[in-house]
């Protein structure tokens, strides 16, 4: 057989009716075809070790509309679910842990169930594509499935420390922070009502969008947001990111996470640093030497492996596991829903950045599902793919969970597994869902040490910096651009490595709760470093012409066009003019030799 990648069946050229839909689903769940088929299911398991003989036949790929066994689907849904998982847990663990509302343990466990629920359901809509109104789509149709998003993170940790400070959240006599649901509640409170911003941008046309919010300015802005979040998952590393970081002498957070807890240590400990290395080693590991599904998993299997390894040694407590439920769903809790005055520019700042991200993931997605990456058939699914994710966003302020976003890491599995197939991602999300109703399994992450998740988060944070600068290296780096780049980072990395440099131009200290939101909201924009640099790249790029010198001149030459710039052209000159002084050097060294012919 040859090496070529096979195909599993032509996509179907009618629409089916509902007979012969019902007929083709009792097909696939009464015959062999139809449940197992004839997948070479070990390739998925298969490791990559140095001395095992490597295949050179390429699994058969399942387009969007193949035929696909049940069981196949089954396991690559598992999958496909395994991948997400780490990125959906983590925002709800930092949101409702230390470095945000301190909520007890229950409402941190509902926190990370009712994630889980909810980006089961909701990728469901974006995985189906939906007509709504004359060209207008809800839903892209492929395997974009949604998770909630890191990007909130630093706007509502920054906003939370603003609402401890000025008393909204309340604080202890000695200035512990205490569990403050009422923040929660503002945040996903805005957040609904500013998720009407990406709902309104998805009826906008594709170009325009390109051209407003272009890689010159969301590569930057994606790229701060991992280097913020860096700075929390290395402190998680060491030990955690609350208040025993700052290693007091005394008092109930003098080690960490708590006196009292099991096996307590000062943050920086060399324990808890051994046990983040202990994921980031598993993670490198997996992804050198493990079988396809484990590389599309390597993350989830670090953080299974550090628990393990904490486990054994005596870092988990187990009293959370078993006082939890054994089952939960969404609006089991609840909290007061309002709109914080400080949190809506930021806020509609995220959104903007959320649908850039969906439009780049969205087109990676087409382009792994080999489908086409332009064309109107191209430009609907990038407005139903935006609507769905604005829609899924106020859909999840509504269910007690913060904003989502389109996740990338997907595309990897698609193109490691070779299934564009939408039933594995029906799978994936009744599998996420599955995850969530068992409050078991949210109380057992609560209980993760914190090194254990900073191992795993660390490298999940340093991936959406590394997509942020794939995103600025597809920029030409003409003179403009560089300058655009230079002026934005300057106060993204300065707002990020000093985010108190703002802190003291407002002193208003009056009644008015307006204005002090105001400059409340002004604030936050600008210690939020990629916000900050999110708007002067935008501003920058509207004001600033392209420069003469640094466009690009199509010539055709013999029916060839060739691209040259300015600096091109120079190095053509200075070849030439190398050649010229070759040339002449050439004549002078052969006349000499005559003049001495002649002599002799």
């Amino acid at each position: 057989m040859g090496s070529s990648p096979d195909k599993s069946r032509p996509d179907p050229t009618y629409k089916k009716s509902y007979g012969e839909k019902a007929r083709a689903v009792v097909r696939a769940c009464t015959t062999k075809d139809g449940l197992i088929g004839d997948y070479d299911y070990a390739f998925l398991f298969t490791p990559n070790l140095p001395f095992m003989r490597k295949s050179r036949r390429a699994a058969p790929f399942f387009g969007l509309n193949d035929h696909m066994p049940i069981l196949l689907a089954l396991v690559l849904g598992f999958q496909h679910a395994l991948s997400m998982l780490a990125g959906i847990i983590t925002p709800p663990l930092i949101i409702g842990g230390q470095q945000g509302v301190n909520l007890a343990p229950e409402d941190a466990q509902y926190l990370v169930s009712t994630s889980l629920i909810v980006c089961g359901l909701l990728s469901a809509v974006q995985i189906t594509r939906v007509h709504i109104w004359k060209p207008y789509y809800i839903g892209t149709g492929l395997i974009s499935v949604v998770g909630t998003s890191f990007t909130v993170i630093p706007v509502a940790t920054g906003a939370f420390a603003q609402m401890y400070a000025t008393g909204y959240c309340p604080t202890g006599p000695d200035g512990t922070k205490l569990p403050c649901p009422r923040g929660y509640g503002a945040l996903i409170g805005t957040g609904t009502v500013c998720a009407l911003l990406e709902i309104g941008l998805s009826f906008t046309r594709p170009k325009l969008l390109k051209r407003v919010f272009p890689p010159l300015v969301t590569g930057p802005t994606v790229a701060l947001i991992g280097v913020k979040l860096t700075e929390s998952g290395f402190q998680n590393w060491a030990g955690g990111s609350g208040a025993c970081s700052e290693r007091p002498e005394s008092g109930l957070f003098s080690v960490c996470p708590r006196v009292g807890a099991p096996h307590a240590l000062p943050w920086g400990s060399a324990e808890f640093i051994g046990l983040g290395f202990s994921v980031f080693v598993t993670i490198i590991l997996c992804e050198r030497f493990g079988s396809p599904i484990m590389k599309s998993c390597a993350v989830v299997l670090g953080l299974l492996v550090g628990c393990i390894i904490a486990g054994a040694t005596g870092y988990f407590s187990d009293s959370g596991i078993r006082a939890a439920p054994a089952a939960s769903f969404i609006w089991v809790k609840t909290f007061p829903l309002s709109v914080q005055g400080s949190l809506v520019l930021p806020l509609l700042a995220v959104y903007i950045v959320l649908m850039m991200e969906a439009i780049g993931d969205i087109t990676a997605t087409c382009d792994v599902s080999r489908l086409e990456v332009e064309g109107k058939l191209y430009d609907s699914r990038i407005q139903g793919g935006v609507l769905a994710d604005g829609f899924n966003s106020l859909l999840s302020g509504l269910l007690t969970s913060t904003p989502l976003s389109t996740f990338a890491q997907n595309n990897g599995v698609i193109a490691l597994t070779r299934c564009a197939n939408r039933k594995a991602g029906y799978a994936a999300c009744f599998f996420l869902v599955i995850m969530g109703i068992f409050s078991k399994f949210a109380a057992a992450i609560i209980a993760i040490p914190s090194a254990v998740l900073g191992g795993m988060t660390t490298f999940l944070f340093a991936a959406v910096a590394v997509s942020g600068i794939r995103i600025i290296s597809t920029v030409p780096f003409t003179r403009r651009n560089r300058f655009i780049l230079t002026a934005a980072l300057a106060l993204g990395f300065g707002a990020t490595l000093v985010p108190e440099w703002f802190a003291y131009v407002f002193t208003y200290e009056g009644d008015n709760r307006a204005k002090e939101g105001f400059f409340n909201a002004i604030t936050l924009i600008c210690e939020t470093g990629f916000v900050l640099a999110g708007f002067v790249a935008m501003f920058l790029n509207l004001v600033l012409q392209e420069e003469v010198e640094d466009e690009v001149v199509d010539e055709i030459q013999e029916g060839v066009v060739a691209a040259k710039t300015a600096d091109r052209q120079d190095d053509e000159m200075d070849r030439e003019e190398w050649a010229r002084i070759e040339k002449g050097k050439g004549e002078g060294d052969l006349e000499k030799g005559e003049e001495i012919d002649k002599k002799v």
